[in-house]
């Protein structure tokens, strides 16, 4: 049975790896399971109580939080508007005011 062709960059050149097909040219990884590819960018955050976070909303810090680099602090119940979700480890892109930009982590904060 042949492998599909990459659905980012058209590539016939597709191999299996263990449960995923791998593309060499784009580098794209997917599912070999049948999944479809838009099902990836369907990833689910959360806040610390458990609700569901999406672009543009109201979030608020529920700890101290230290900023890398810096000797300030975030304070517990800084309000945070117009929040963006990313990618990685920490998960949330926003600006502070009196910080500026900074990505923070969904369990240390509670939606509005």
């Amino acid at each position: 049975m042949p492998l599909p062709n990459c659905p980012k960059c058209s590539s016939e050149y597709t191999y299996e790896d263990r449960d995923l097909l791998v593309c060499p040219e784009c580098g794209h990884e997917w599912p070999a399971n049948g999944e479809s590819a838009e099902g990836e960018g369907a990833r689910v955050v959360k806040d610390a109580n458990g609700n569901i976070l999406n672009d543009g909303d109201s979030i608020t810090v529920i700890k101290d939080l230290k900023v890398k680099g810096s000797s300030s602090v975030i304070k517990i119940g800084t309000k945070v508007k117009n929040i963006r979700l990313i990618d990685g480890d920490h998960d949330i892109d926003c600006k502070i005011d009196g910080f500026g930009a900074m990505k923070l982590k969904s369990e240390f904060v509670k939606k509005i």
